[in-house]
């Protein structure tokens, strides 16, 4: 357990930045919400679940995170259960079959996934008597635990979390200690790979068709934006014309027209970092981003400084996955990645997102918390 005497030992600027960011999604999913009536519902549920996050985070960090690691391996197996229940018996909504509903709450378990994994890998890691040093053929267990819900999440269709499952997966592995050839042969075999698609027609026709409509418009649109400005690359061109309308100082707040008056799609999700730029601007946009830089640099330091390897480990998968959803949401929106649905941390609206990155944070800062401590 974690005495009053060990909070001393919180990391208060960490959890000032969470505090100050998840204002800053508050305010903006009030704003890309509202309407004539007033402050819409879900600007008030976000609201709910942002309070209940941050009971959630404090929470977590109470227990030892070794406890919780001892059961990384059943929420790994329960995320599995989640997502073969989300293909049998799944809602579906806006072309994917994304959520299971019990009575009339409804959760995404491919969110609940990233973090299940994450600490499964670290587990692993951790455990393993190699601790580093790996080669491709030491990574066949792993990377079943990564291929399994990856699959599983594509079928749903769900790119944008497949490949943050993948690419947050990859990062860990770096961190335990892959060998630097078997980096170099994995990146020809991709390289490889890739060029047997783009060059050899009836492979690249194949998997073409095996993508839904919406994902090759994506990436038709993604490729040239000018192809299908009033289809699927609607959202990409609106968002940046938002951006790009803020200039520096911005429209003010509830004054973007985009947002406002309803040009830009799931403004309040996917593009809610449009929202942002188009009413304070680039200082706006700039203050954010650098929030989330210094939450980066912390994070890294509790990887850095935590006692044992599997702390290292939970706090690098962590802070990895957490940062490569900011960088994605933000690229989608200035137009530099294509448009994979990811919702930006503790900004966007979104219930099971919201409660999973406060679970992630609340082991974050649990980390951070016992790096003093010399026993457990």
């Amino acid at each position: 357990m974690l005495d009053s005497k060990r909070f001393t030992n919180l990391p208060w600027g960490m959890i000032g930045l969470i505090f100050a960011i998840a204002c800053i999604g508050l305010a903006s999913v009030y704003s890309a919400t509202y309407t004539s009536r007033g402050p819409s519902f879900l600007f008030y549920k976000q609201l709910v679940m942002t309070c209940v996050g941050f009971l959630i985070m404090f929470f977590l960090i109470i227990p030892d995170y070794h406890s919780v690691s001892r059961y990384a391996y059943v929420f790994g197996v329960l995320s599995f259960i989640l997502l073969v229940l989300v293909m049998i018996m799944g809602r579906t909504g806006m072309g994917a079959q994304r959520w299971l509903a019990i009575g009339p709450v409804a959760f995404q378990p491919s969110e609940l996934a990233k973090l299940s994994l994450t600490l499964a890998l670290a587990r692993y890691f951790a455990e393993d008597p190699k601790r580093g040093n790996y080669e491709m053929k030491d990574l066949a267990i792993p990377g079943l635990m990564v291929i399994v819900p990856t699959v599983l999440v594509l079928k749903q269709p769900d790119l944008g979390t497949a490949l943050m499952l993948v690419l947050t997966s990859s990062l860990i592995v770096i961190l335990a200690g892959i060998r630097l050839k078997s980096v170099l042969a994995v990146l020809l075999s991709i390289a490889f790979v890739a060029s047997v698609i783009l060059l050899v027609s009836p492979v690249r026709h194949k998997i073409w068709k095996s993508l839904k409509p919406y994902q090759q418009n994506r990436i038709r649109s993604f490729i040239d934006p000018s192809s299908d400005p009033l289809g699927s690359g609607y959202h990409a061109n609106q968002s940046k014309i938002a951006v790009g309308s803020g200039q520096i100082t911005g429209k003010g707040f509830r004054k973007g027209t985009q947002s406002q008056m309803a040009f830009l799609p799931e403004r309040h999700t996917d593009f809610i970092f449009a929202v942002i730029a188009e009413e304070t601007g680039l200082v706006g946009a700039t203050i954010l981003i650098f929030l989330y830089l210094l939450f980066l640099l912390m994070g890294v330091d509790t990887a850095k400084n935590a006692k044992d390897r599997l702390g290292a480990l939970m706090a690098g998968g962590i802070v990895s996955m957490i940062s490569l959803y900011v960088f994605i949401n933000i690229g989608m929106a200035l137009g530099i990645v294509p448009v994979v649905g990811v919702p930006l941390p503790l900004v966007s609206y979104g219930g099971t997102s919201t409660i999973t990155t406060f679970l992630a944070l609340g082991l974050l800062l649990n980390i951070q918390a016992r790096r003093f401590m010399l026993f457990y």
